[in-house]
């Protein structure tokens, strides 16, 4: 419980394309769950019971529910076979009951992943996020940077309808697309600490697999892009142990 405390006094900014539901009726492994989440940066909402879920998706848009079985009330199999059939709610099915049986059934009735408990919380976070890349075209960047949307900073022009960097005496600065979503989400979310995994889901959502690494790599690259500029040379801020900060305040037109 202290990490859940520490977590819920410190949140972490809520990823504005992913709402995650918890469905469990044990409050202290709920309440540690949805604190793992918004720690990541992820906005969740823990639910009790059926009822509680059933309220809270006529109140907002649910993009993952992470379901437990054993529930009072209507069990997880039963809501897990209801939104399978309104098609709109990815599930995570979740359970001390680790037999096949339950395994094959949860994912016959459409669960699209099944993790049994104790789980490891990383592995949680990693099956999770899978689920979003495979379900949510919306949680990629490009819903950031719509045509006729930019960013200025530093003196310089990030332009979203032409996906062009331009520099503080006007020179164009040369970026590959995978450089340009980087830089597009920072210049989204500036002055804010960013997790590798949070930039990982914005840049190559999907396509991306669980504990990539290449981020880091992407923002090397970009700062040697940006150094080529004047003002460009010191915007993105290493967060030792949180990822990297966009330091420059941001204008959006």
């Amino acid at each position: 419980m202290e990490g859940e405390k520490e977590a819920m006094a410190n949140p972490a900014l809520p990823d504005a394309n992913s709402f995650i539901a918890v469905v469990e009726d044990d409050p202290e492994i709920g309440l540690l769950v949805v604190a793992l989440l918004r720690r990541e940066g992820f906005a969740a909402e823990l639910c009790r019971d059926g009822v509680a879920f059933h309220r809270l998706c006529e109140r907002r848009r649910v993009d993952l529910a992470i379901l437990d079985l054993m529930l009072p009330g209507e069990d997880g199999l039963s809501i897990c076979r209801r939104l399978h059939a309104r098609g709109d709610i990815p599930v995570l099915m979740v359970t001390a009951r680790a037999e096949d049986v339950d395994r094959v059934i949860g994912l016959e009735l459409g669960a699209d992943d099944y993790l049994p408990k104790p789980f490891n919380p990383r592995e949680l976070l990693a099956r999770a996020r899978a689920i979003l890349r495979r379900t949510r075209v919306s949680h990629r960047v490009g819903t950031l940077a719509p045509r006729g949307e930019g960013w200025r900073f530093g003196g310089m022009v990030l332009d979203g309808g032409r996906r062009t960097l331009t520099g503080s005496h006007g020179q164009e600065i040369a970026l590959t697309g995978a450089e340009f979503d980087l830089l597009a989400a920072f210049a989204a979310h500036p002055q804010r600490v960013l997790s590798r995994d949070q930039l990982l889901d914005w840049t190559r959502g999907r396509d991306a697999a669980p504990f990539d690494r290449s981020v880091d790599v992407m923002v090397g690259k970009l700062r040697r892009q940006l150094a080529l500029d004047p003002q460009g040379g010191d915007l993105i801020k290493t967060i030792r142990g949180g990822g990297y900060l966009f330091a420059a305040p941001v204008e959006r037109f």
